[in-house]
Protein backbone atom coordinates (compact mmCIF):
# COMPACT_ATOMS: atom_id res chain seq x y z
CA UNK A 1 0.00 0.00 0.00
CA UNK A 2 2.56 2.42 0.97
CA UNK A 3 4.72 1.26 -2.27
CA UNK A 4 1.83 1.94 -4.50
CA UNK A 5 1.87 5.66 -2.66
CA UNK A 6 5.37 6.32 -3.36
CA UNK A 7 4.62 4.66 -6.98
CA UNK A 8 2.25 7.03 -7.68
CA UNK A 9 3.96 9.95 -6.26
CA UNK A 10 7.17 9.17 -8.69
CA UNK A 11 5.07 8.96 -11.92
CA UNK A 12 3.04 11.99 -11.23
CA UNK A 13 6.55 13.82 -10.22
CA UNK A 14 7.49 12.87 -13.35
CA UNK A 15 4.37 13.58 -15.23
CA UNK A 16 4.58 17.06 -13.32
CA UNK A 17 7.87 17.78 -14.90
CA UNK A 18 7.26 16.35 -18.77
CA UNK A 19 4.24 18.85 -18.69
CA UNK A 20 6.93 21.63 -17.69
CA UNK A 21 9.19 20.02 -20.55
CA UNK A 22 7.38 19.17 -23.74
CA UNK A 23 4.22 21.79 -22.76
CA UNK A 24 1.73 19.57 -23.90
CA UNK A 25 0.03 16.41 -22.83
CA UNK A 26 0.68 13.93 -25.27
CA UNK A 27 4.66 13.50 -24.96
CA UNK A 28 4.36 13.37 -21.48
CA UNK A 29 2.08 10.05 -21.94
CA UNK A 30 4.34 8.80 -24.72
CA UNK A 31 6.91 8.80 -21.98
CA UNK A 32 4.50 7.63 -19.13
CA UNK A 33 3.33 4.51 -21.01
CA UNK A 34 6.62 3.34 -22.19
CA UNK A 35 7.11 2.71 -18.39
CA UNK A 36 5.49 -0.70 -17.78
CA UNK A 37 8.54 -1.83 -20.36
CA UNK A 38 11.02 -1.52 -16.85
CA UNK A 39 8.67 -3.05 -14.48
CA UNK A 40 8.22 -6.45 -16.97
CA UNK A 41 11.46 -6.79 -16.72
CA UNK A 42 12.28 -5.94 -13.39
CA UNK A 43 9.87 -8.79 -12.59
CA UNK A 44 10.98 -11.32 -14.89
CA UNK A 45 15.20 -10.43 -13.94
CA UNK A 46 13.56 -11.31 -10.38
CA UNK A 47 11.87 -14.59 -11.56
CA UNK A 48 14.56 -16.00 -13.03
CA UNK A 49 17.01 -15.41 -10.36
CA UNK A 50 14.60 -16.48 -8.06
CA UNK A 51 15.30 -13.66 -5.43
CA UNK A 52 12.89 -12.03 -2.99
CA UNK A 53 10.80 -9.29 -3.61
CA UNK A 54 10.81 -7.26 -1.01
CA UNK A 55 11.27 -2.85 -0.39
CA UNK A 56 14.73 -3.46 -1.58
CA UNK A 57 13.87 -4.58 -4.91
CA UNK A 58 11.16 -1.99 -5.17
CA UNK A 59 13.48 0.89 -4.68
CA UNK A 60 15.32 -0.59 -7.71
CA UNK A 61 11.97 -0.41 -9.77
CA UNK A 62 11.75 3.52 -8.57
CA UNK A 63 15.43 3.85 -9.73
CA UNK A 64 14.24 2.23 -13.16
CA UNK A 65 11.50 4.62 -14.17
CA UNK A 66 13.85 7.27 -13.79
CA UNK A 67 16.43 5.75 -16.45
CA UNK A 68 13.53 4.35 -18.54
CA UNK A 69 11.75 7.86 -18.41
CA UNK A 70 15.02 9.48 -19.43
CA UNK A 71 15.58 6.90 -22.64
CA UNK A 72 11.33 8.07 -24.02
CA UNK A 73 12.56 11.62 -23.34
CA UNK A 74 15.83 11.18 -25.72
CA UNK A 75 13.63 9.87 -28.50
CA UNK A 76 10.42 11.82 -28.22
CA UNK A 77 12.71 15.26 -28.08
CA UNK A 78 14.86 14.52 -30.57
CA UNK A 79 11.57 13.60 -32.65
CA UNK A 80 10.11 16.83 -31.87
CA UNK A 81 13.31 19.00 -33.04
CA UNK A 82 13.42 17.19 -36.45
CA UNK A 83 9.65 17.94 -36.80
CA UNK A 84 10.46 21.67 -36.16
CA UNK A 85 13.40 21.32 -38.85
CA UNK A 86 10.71 20.33 -41.27
CA UNK A 87 10.85 16.61 -41.50
CA UNK A 88 8.04 14.26 -41.76
CA UNK A 89 6.47 12.16 -38.27
CA UNK A 90 7.65 9.23 -40.17
CA UNK A 91 10.96 10.44 -41.37
CA UNK A 92 11.26 12.40 -37.68
CA UNK A 93 10.70 8.59 -36.24
CA UNK A 94 12.63 6.95 -38.32
CA UNK A 95 15.97 8.99 -37.67
CA UNK A 96 15.58 9.33 -33.89
CA UNK A 97 15.79 6.20 -32.43
CA UNK A 98 18.78 5.12 -34.77
CA UNK A 99 20.64 8.19 -33.51
CA UNK A 100 19.32 7.84 -29.97
CA UNK A 101 20.93 4.49 -29.68
CA UNK A 102 24.16 4.94 -28.50
CA UNK A 103 23.75 7.26 -25.58
CA UNK A 104 20.82 5.34 -24.48
CA UNK A 105 22.50 1.96 -25.43
CA UNK A 106 25.97 4.37 -23.01
CA UNK A 107 23.75 4.90 -20.27
CA UNK A 108 22.07 1.48 -20.01
CA UNK A 109 25.36 -0.53 -20.07
CA UNK A 110 27.59 1.81 -17.82
CA UNK A 111 24.14 0.69 -15.25
CA UNK A 112 24.24 -2.48 -15.86
CA UNK A 113 27.96 -2.89 -15.34
CA UNK A 114 27.58 -0.98 -12.17
CA UNK A 115 25.19 -3.21 -10.85
CA UNK A 116 26.57 -6.48 -12.13
CA UNK A 117 28.83 -7.08 -8.82
CA UNK A 118 26.14 -6.38 -6.53
CA UNK A 119 23.50 -8.73 -8.58
CA UNK A 120 26.56 -10.97 -8.42
CA UNK A 121 26.73 -11.19 -5.08
CA UNK A 122 30.07 -9.75 -4.68
CA UNK A 123 31.20 -7.35 -1.42
CA UNK A 124 29.94 -6.73 1.66
CA UNK A 125 26.11 -6.65 2.44
CA UNK A 126 25.67 -7.69 -1.62
CA UNK A 127 23.05 -10.61 -0.28
CA UNK A 128 21.02 -7.74 0.63
CA UNK A 129 20.94 -5.35 -2.48
CA UNK A 130 21.02 -7.99 -4.78
CA UNK A 131 17.73 -8.08 -5.36
CA UNK A 132 17.70 -4.43 -6.32
CA UNK A 133 20.52 -4.96 -8.68
CA UNK A 134 18.73 -7.83 -10.61
CA UNK A 135 15.33 -5.73 -10.96
CA UNK A 136 17.26 -3.00 -12.29
CA UNK A 137 19.56 -5.34 -14.89
CA UNK A 138 16.24 -6.91 -15.67
CA UNK A 139 14.21 -3.73 -16.02
CA UNK A 140 16.91 -2.23 -17.97
CA UNK A 141 17.83 -4.58 -20.41
CA UNK A 142 13.94 -5.63 -21.38
CA UNK A 143 13.25 -1.22 -21.70
CA UNK A 144 15.97 -1.07 -23.60
CA UNK A 145 15.19 -3.22 -26.05
CA UNK A 146 11.36 -2.40 -26.01
CA UNK A 147 11.85 1.39 -25.74
CA UNK A 148 13.48 1.45 -29.28
CA UNK A 149 10.35 -0.28 -30.87
CA UNK A 150 7.35 0.81 -28.67
CA UNK A 151 8.29 4.53 -27.63
CA UNK A 152 8.36 5.93 -31.74
CA UNK A 153 5.15 3.39 -31.99
CA UNK A 154 3.37 5.07 -29.54
CA UNK A 155 4.68 8.62 -30.19
CA UNK A 156 2.92 7.87 -34.34
CA UNK A 157 -0.38 6.61 -32.81
CA UNK A 158 -0.72 9.43 -30.32
CA UNK A 159 0.40 12.01 -32.80
CA UNK A 160 -1.94 10.68 -35.16
CA UNK A 161 -4.81 10.92 -32.70
CA UNK A 162 -3.98 14.09 -31.96
CA UNK A 163 -3.91 15.52 -35.28
CA UNK A 164 -6.97 13.43 -36.02
CA UNK A 165 -9.07 15.29 -33.36
CA UNK A 166 -7.64 18.74 -33.56
CA UNK A 167 -8.92 18.44 -37.34
CA UNK A 168 -12.04 17.37 -36.38
CA UNK A 169 -12.16 20.35 -33.85
CA UNK A 170 -11.40 22.81 -36.15
CA UNK A 171 -14.00 21.12 -38.84
CA UNK A 172 -16.47 21.43 -36.17
CA UNK A 173 -15.50 24.87 -34.98
CA UNK A 174 -15.52 25.70 -39.15
CA UNK A 175 -18.99 24.38 -39.70
CA UNK A 176 -20.41 26.08 -36.51
CA UNK A 177 -19.06 30.05 -37.52
CA UNK A 178 -20.44 28.96 -41.05
CA UNK A 179 -24.06 28.32 -39.62
CA UNK A 180 -23.97 31.59 -37.94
Amino acid sequence: RSFGRTALLSVGGILSILLLLFRRLLDPLVVILSLPLSIMGAVLGLLITQSDVGMISLIGVIFLLGIVNKNAILIVDYTNQLKRSGLSQREALLTSAPRRLRPIVMTTLSTILGMLPIALGWGVGAELRQPMAVAIIGGLTTSTLLSLIVVPVLYSLIDDLETTFIGSVQSLWNSLAKVR
